[in-house]
């Protein structure tokens, strides 16, 4: 089973054509990434796969269940974790990560288990037990990867994931996701971080404005148009595909 497919999509808002009948499938454990310039419709496709937007045109299945008729038990699979998502500041890191849990747990030892393994997954150390307030950027996006994947999802769905971070912080929040893929987890990530994907991602779908225009390995993709990275395969497949 396939853990989610994406067929014909479209969603206009207004006169703008934000996703024009894209397609793609995503296998279980892997990552796949979603990549492209800003406005090329990545947020709005991980937002309809996590059930917060509706398309204008086409479906989509997570783990067999469409997101139209069943969204109740797609989001049972998903978590999503928005670009610009925060926590609360007046929480310290555990706090915020028990607050999250008790939405989640079925029963104490749960509750537990799912807090321990989201301050594992954090890696804050101490800190955890500061203000969210106190926190740099990089630990404030730690804390919420973690919070996205202590639920231990099917489907992780990743806004940009280390957007603003330095190398070291963006290092480490790659590393806590390959892991959860690693442990039999599946992640959608976006990006347009094109260097980052590359590294980071099993399998890719190049998007400009609104339509997937590549899919394919980062290895497959750079020998088909015999570029050193994915940057310069996105320049040469915009220019042949017309998509300035």
């Amino acid at each position: 089973m396939k853990a989610a497919e994406v067929v014909d999509l479209k969603k206009n808002y207004g006169s703008i054509q934000a996703l024009r009948k894209i397609s793609f499938e995503i296998e279980e454990k892997e990552i796949f990434g979603l990549i492209g310039p800003n406005g090329a419709g990545k947020t709005t496709t991980l937002r309809i796969i996590s059930t917060l937007l509706r398309p204008d045109f086409g479906s989509v299945k997570v783990f067999g269940y469409d997101i139209a008729s069943t969204p109740q038990m797609v989001r049972q699979f998903i978590s999503y974790l928005p670009e610009d998502a925060g926590a609360y500041k007046e929480l310290t890191g555990l706090e915020y990560l028990k607050f999250i849990a008790r939405f989640f747990a079925k029963d104490q030892i749960e509750f537990q288990h799912m807090t321990e393994k989201g301050v594992q997954i954090a890696k804050l150390g101490d800190r955890i037990n500061s203000k969210v307030s106190t926190y740099s950027k990089g630990m404030v996006r730690r804390l919420l990867v973690a919070r996205a994947l202590m639920t231990n999802p099917k489907l992780a769905i990743l806004d940009e994931p280390t957007s603003g971070l330095d190398v070291l912080n963006a290092q480490e929040v790659r590393k806590i996701i390959k892991d959860y893929v690693r442990n039999g987890g599946t992640a959608l990530l976006s990006s347009h971080n094109m260097l980052e994907v590359e590294y980071l991602c099993d399998r890719i779908a190049l998007i400009n404005k609104g339509q997937i225009i590549k899919t394919g390995t980062p290895k497959q993709l750079k020998e088909e148009f015999d570029a050193p990275n994915i940057e310069e395969v996105f320049t040469e497949v915009i220019r042949c595909s017309g998509t300035y």
